[in-house]
Parts: structure tokens; C-alpha cells; sequence
């Protein structure tokens, strides 16, 4: 184990670049990459190195890249790519063919909004453009998140009981370009913690086909086997973190993170960075006398939902921020989550830091005043920043 001062885009790198010589002794590494800000950092310092059996592939185009990783999943190997924003979008069709291929590709994504306009700032509606289509994802907080998150992705999207894609996401520039200091495991010990990958519908010397044209019966057959994988892997993932613990010396995020939450009568709930915040608002808060408390849900999909609905029972008020804005409905977080309170809980939505905005506490702290003066739930709220 050592400890390097790193970006979180070279966290997500060195982890992917552990996992590939992980494994040497089975079909080897391939990742296929195009250049896109905020994430080209972590393609460069993946392009920098030599991976025993495994090649990092410079494509023609996102689209390109990820089909690329499909072909090196579909024939055994471990596969990793990173994107974001336009590129991600650009890359759409191919990821929807490695979910429903069952491929377990890991891809880091290092959060960007979506243009025209054109803008290079940290936004959620890159990434959750894959919310319906089979993908895992992964929300981090700090660089350290980043590097333990691109490990458990591998081994949580490889195991045969879940089988399909993973996305590890960051704040662009806010986690992607700021160095931070990074416990890095041995080879040795990332050898111990992920297998080498066996897919069992890879292409092979046998003859079988892999995406084949099916009757309606047998894509809904497909489509329930997703759907009670993507359910079974939040328990997985508890297993993997006790893996983790053992082997590394310490236990990898939940999938929620709860800040002060459980006498709390108020909850911040967000994703990403924005949870880093609130925390330290919660804190100010506390010294006041408000019983306020934060959650960060870590994990997007699966939803925690079982885990969120304990969190949210009895609370008063929750106030949902959302770095994205799902136009003409409202925040997509806020969407997914708003269920899982009681009927009399006020759950009131801002969409905050959207397109880049820097939240800082003083912006949660006037979200607050405005959710403890409301009485009932309103209409999602787009909230400027400066």
C-alpha cells in the first residue's frame, strides 16, 4: 500500500490499470478511449502505460471506444472506457447494446453538462441519460471514492449473478482535475480482491450467437433476468465490501451515506460533491440546535429504496438538491426518491449547481430557510448560483 497525491481522472486510471494487469492470466485488458473534457486526463495516463496482455485502443470516436469494449468483453477480457457530456451522448447506441449484451464493462465518467450551449462544468444529466438502460451506477465524493469505487465496479459488474456495465462517476474539475491523497493498493493484494473475469457468454471457438434477433417472449424472459440482477446487486455489494475490508484495510462508501440523519426532523439528499456540503451545513446547523442531517445515495442504480425508506420514515421535511434538471418534469434525483417518504413529509426540489454552479453552504442554508417556511410540497425549483 502507498500513498500518492493524485486526480481523482488518475484515481479512476491507476485503479482501472490495476485491474487490468489483475488479469494477465486469463484473456488480458482492452479499453478503447477518445478524448473529451473533463475526462481526457484519465485516457492519457491510461495511454501512458505498459498493461501486461492488454491494450488501450485510440478510437476514431466515442462511439467507436465503446464499441471497441464491446467486442474485448464479448471475447473475454476485462474492458474499462471513460467519457462524459456529448461523448456520452455520442456513445448512447453502443451502450445500450453492452447492457443488453450482459458485458461487464466499467466506464468512468467525469460528470459534465450536456450542450449546445457548450459548456465544460460538472452537471448529472450526462450520466443519468443511462438511467433506464441496465447500466450500474456509482456516484463518488472524493478521490478516494474514485480509485475503491473503479475496483468494486469490476468486481460487482463481473460477478455472475449480476453481469452487465458499470458507471463510476465524479464531479468534472471539482474531483477530476483536484489532486487529493489516494491510498493505492499493491498488485499483489488487487490480485487477491478481483479474479480474473470469466464471461460465460463470450465469443469462442463454439458456435453461438450474442444479441441474436428473438420472438417477444424470450426479450421479456431477458429483460426480467436484468431487472432481478440490477435488484440482487445492492446485497452484493455489501459482500464485496466486506472483501474490500478484509484484503485493503478499509470499508468502501454504502451505497447511502448518512450524515447525523437518524434523530434528524430535516434530510438534505443529493449525489456527488453537493453531499460534502451539506455535511458541513449540517454541521453549522447542529451547533443551532436544528436537528437537520444529510443523506448522500451513493448508489444510483440499483435505488437503495429499502435503505431509503428506513432513512425517510418520521422525518418532517427533505429538501432533494439535484445537479441535472429533467426538462419539463424537474430533478431526476428528486424524481426517483420522492416516494419513499411519507405522505404528510414536505420533499421539496432544487435544482442547484446545475451547469456548473459552485454550491457552496451559504446557497443550502437559504434552501433551508425557504423548505422550514413552506407547508406543503411545491413545484421544483431551479436555483441560480453565482
Amino acid at each position: 500500500m502507498s500513498v500518492e497525491l493524485i486526480s481523482a481522472n488518475h484515481a479512476a486510471a491507476l485503479s482501472a490499470i490495476l485491474a487490468a494487469r489483475a488479469n494477465r492470466t486469463a484473456r488480458g485488458f482492452c479499453a478503447g478511449v477518445y478524448p473529451i473534457t473533463p475526462s481526457t486526463e484519465c485516457m492519457e495516463y491510461l495511454c501512458s502505460q505498459e498493461i501486461e496482455k492488454g491494450n488501450v485502443i485510440r478510437a476514431d470516436s466515442e462511439h467507436n471506444a465503446m464499441g471497441i469494449c464491446i467486442g474485448a468483453s464479448a471475447a473475454g477480457a476485462r474492458s474499462f472506457t471513460t467519457t462524459c457530456s456529448n461523448g456520452l451522448a455520442y456513445m448512447v447506441e453502443n451502450c445500450v447494446a453492452a447492457a443488453g449484451y450482459r458485458l461487464p464493462i466499467v466506464m468512468s465518467v467525469a460528470n459534465r453538462t450536456l450542450g449546445p450551449p457548450w459548456n465544460i462544468w460538472a452537471d448529472h444529466g450526462d450520466s443519468l441519460l443511462l438511467r433506464d438502460l441496465g447500466w450500474l451506477q456509482l456516484y463518488s465524493a472524493d478521490n478516494q471514492e474514485v480509485f475503491d469505487t473503479v475496483l468494486c465496479a469490476f468486481k460487482l459488474a463481473e460477478d455472475p449473478r449480476v453481469l452487465m456495465p458499470a458507471l463510476c462517476c465524479m464531479d468534472g474539475f471539482i474531483l477530476s482535475h483536484t489532486m487529493s491523497q489516494v491510498d493505492v493498493p499493491s498488485q499483489e493484494q488487487v490480485d487477491r480482491f478481483l479474479p480474473p473475469v470469466d464471461i460465460p457468454q463470450r465469443l469462442d471457438k463454439t458456435a453461438h450467437t450474442l444479441g441474436q434477433m428473438e420472438a417477444p417472449h424470450a426479450s421479456v424472459m431477458h429483460r426480467i433476468q436484468h431487472h432481478q440482477a440490477m435488484l440482487g446487486a445492492e446485497q452484493l455489494y455489501a459482500e464485496i465490501q466486506d472483501s474490500f475490508a478484509e484484503i485493503f484495510g478499509r470499508r468502501p462508501a454504502d451505497p447511502l451515506v448518512t450524515y447525523r440523519a437518524e434523530d434528524a426532523e430535516t434530510l438534505i439528499v443529493s449525489m456527488g460533491t453537493l453531499g460534502v456540503t451539506a455535511e458541513r451545513v449540517v454541521d453549522q446547523l447542529r451547533e443551532q440546535g436544528q436537528a437537520v442531517g444529510a443523506v448522500r445515495v451513493r448508489m444510483f442504480r440499483p435505488m437503495p429504496d429499502t435503505g431509503l425508506s428506513k432513512i425517510f420514515a418520521g422525518k418532517q421535511r427533505i429538501a432533494v438538491l439535484d445537479r441535472d434538471v429533467s426538462i419539463g418534469f424537474g430533478g431526476v434525483l428528486w424524481g426517483e426518491v420522492r416516494g419513499f417518504a411519507d405522505p404528510a413529509t414536505i420533499v421539496q426540489n432544487y435544482m442547484v449547481g446545475v451547469a456548473g454552479g459552485d454550491v457552496r453552504p451559504e446557497h443550502m442554508l437559504n434552501l433551508l430557510v425557504d423548505l422550514q417556511q413552506r407547508r406543503e410540497s411545491g413545484a421544483p425549483q431551479i436555483v441560480e448560483v453565482a
